[in-house]
């Protein structure tokens, strides 16, 4: 069983959601992202102390992150035993994203660090919905790079490609958080 994991995947593929699943399955502690880099109000930690929270997780012998940030990804990347990528389609992931973020503009349930989705976010030029599509494709090439990278390069993390929510709970229902799909 892996110890040191990274759940990685587009926007609104579920990788909190999974990271939390695997936390359970396996007792492995599962740090959420999105409560290390975002302060109330919307506000984003500086980039100096993102880096300083990420390293003192990864120094860690045990940990899962629920995604990373391409500015500090080779911290986690450095450390990490095994890669679980999301790799859904975007009707998938965007369709997930649309649904969680209209019912936490009606619900005003509380996210990352006491913040709230509001209608304003949700169609602002930096919004979640557009950042899918801003990012979707470079973060499906960066899936399939590592996939590549872990055949060639022996210390390079396991990678477990998932392409449905249907593999993924096949993956996690035969308890394979060690690394095998």
């Amino acid at each position: 069983m892996a110890d040191r994991i990274l759940v990685y995947g587009v926007t609104g593929s579920g990788k909190t959601t999974l990271a939390g699943r695997i936390s359970a399955v396996t007792g492995v502690p599962w740090h959420a992202v999105d409560e290390l880099t975002w302060e109330p109000g919307w506000v984003e930690v500086p980039f100096d102390e993102q880096e300083r929270r990420i390293f003192r997780i990864c120094a860690g012998d045990r940990w899962i992150l629920d995604t990373a940030y391409s500015k500090w990804s080779a911290i986690p990347l450095s450390r990490a035993e095994l890669i679980v990528a999301l790799d859904y389609p975007r009707w998938v992931s965007f369709g997930r994203l649309l649904r969680r973020t209209a019912a936490r503009v009606v619900d005003r349930r509380t996210i990352c660090n006491g913040n709230h989705e509001t209608l304003r976010n949700a169609v602002a030029e930096d919004s979640i919905l557009r950042w899918h599509f801003r990012s979707f494709a470079r973060k499906r090439q960066r899936i399939r790079e590592w996939e590549g990278r872990a055949v060639t390069d022996p210390s390079f993390a396991r990678v477990v490609r998932l392409t449905s929510p249907r593999a993924t709970r096949r993956w996690l229902a035969c308890g394979c958080p060690g690394g095998t799909s």
